[in-house]
């Protein structure tokens, strides 16, 4: 997506360039071009974009090596690769750090598997939510319990706000949270 941006900027550059250098096109002229020019790298980096998968997209994302390691370690990576559809709140590298000193360390342990699969799949609704389609209540996740959403101060899922949203992928879609959230039967302090 980045050389996607890069191309499209330099398509720009050369539009704006050959119009400064007294090219027989008009000021206008060069201006549409160049809007349509960026309009069409646009589309083709959403296209790009949604031929992606939800795993995919978090690892070449920044802000979601944790969680990709995460799923690695849990060994969810085939699944959350597979047709979905699938809604995934994703906690941020930050909201894995502000998780109490240690207990990251300790979910990625193999003898914690069982564990980290169980958080993992409590942030994974299945079907494909947009944003603007969320509603106010409790909805099934993946692992079997229920999540809040609410819509009251932005989108929020067990109060974790939701800070990036609508990252389309071709199985679904993604939420980057500001938290983890934790099933209710999860103790981190029993690790």
């Amino acid at each position: 997506m980045r050389k996607t941006l890069a191309v499209a900027g330099a398509a720009v550059a050369t539009s704006l360039l050959l119009a400064a250098c007294g090219s027989s096109t008009s000021s206008s002229e060069s201006t549409a071009a160049a809007s349509s020019a960026a309009a069409s790298e646009s589309a083709m980096a959403s296209e790009e974009a949604m031929a992606q998968d939800i795993v995919t997209i978090a690892s070449t994302t920044d802000g979601f090596a944790t969680l990709t390691a995460a799923v690695t370690a849990a060994g969810l990576v085939e699944t959350l690769q597979g047709p979905g559809p699938f809604t995934v709140f994703a906690p941020t590298d930050e909201a894995f750090a502000a998780l109490p000193a240690g207990v990251l360390d300790k979910l990625l342990l193999p003898e914690n598997k069982d564990t980290l699969v169980k958080i993992l799949t409590y942030h994974v609704v299945p079907g494909a939510v947009m944003a603007a389609d969320v509603t106010d209540g409790d909805v099934a996740t993946v692992e079997g319990q229920t999540v809040a959403l609410s819509t009251a101060d932005g989108v929020t899922v067990n109060g974790a706000t939701v800070v990036q949203a609508d990252v389309v992928a071709s199985n679904g879609v993604i939420h980057a949270i500001d938290a983890v959230i934790l099933p209710p039967d999860v103790d981190p302090a029993a690790l």
